[in-house]
């Protein structure tokens, strides 16, 4: 289907060009969402008539994202959640739990403005795009962390899972003492005292 757009849309077109389409993309999201028009005779005699207004609104709207991006300046949320030793997190952090994160830090983001190709799932400091307006984007740091204190161990570099890892190397933490002569299920203190005793 060709459609003549109403506003930029990513990978398509600018403004007035009339771009063809799967009919089901425009059917369920350009035309509902007034990001486009058939291109027929007189949806371009319409367009023509009020582009100069659309063009304006558009600009209004781009200066507007523009402002409000520069209040993103260095944004960074911290989300806190639960996972596994290996840093694996129990569940996922999805588009919801992000326009929650931006809420409660004041920044005021639609969920459809966040662009997450695939749910977090695992710890570790993530970019994350923002698209204000389909010409203005930014980028947020999204740390997600087990604690707090985690959290600002990433935020200063730190790898760590591999800290964590170091440390159980160090400590003996993550092994346990191999008796080849040991019953099945036996643990390091029971052999000992059997050998002393």
């Amino acid at each position: 289907m060709d459609v003549i757009l109403l506003e930029r849309v990513e990978k398509l077109g600018a403004i007035g060009d009339v771009v063809k389409v799967k009919d089901g993309f425009a059917r369920n999201y350009l035309l509902p969402n007034k990001k486009a028009l058939r291109a027929n005779e007189a949806n371009r005699k319409v367009f023509e008539a009020n582009r100069a207004r659309i063009e304006s609104e558009n600009a209004n709207r781009r200066g507007e994202a523009e402002v409000e991006a520069k209040s993103f300046k260095d944004a960074q949320v911290t989300i806190i959640r639960q996972a596994s030793n290996v840093g694996q997190l129990y569940g996922s952090v999805a588009v919801r739990d992000l326009v929650e994160a931006l809420n409660d830090a004041g920044h005021k983001v639609a969920k459809s403005a966040i662009v997450l190709d695939r749910p977090i799932k695992s710890i570790g400091v993530y970019d994350v795009k923002v698209a204000l307006h389909p010409e203005v984007s930014v980028t947020v740091k999204v740390n997600v962390a087990r604690s707090p204190e985690e959290a600002d161990m990433q935020a200063q570099g730190v790898d760590v899972m591999a800290q964590v890892f170091e440390e159980g190397r160090d400590t003996g933490g993550f092994t346990e003492d191999y008796d080849a002569n040991a019953e099945p299920g036996a643990s390091a203190e029971v052999r000992e005292d059997e050998a002393q005793g």
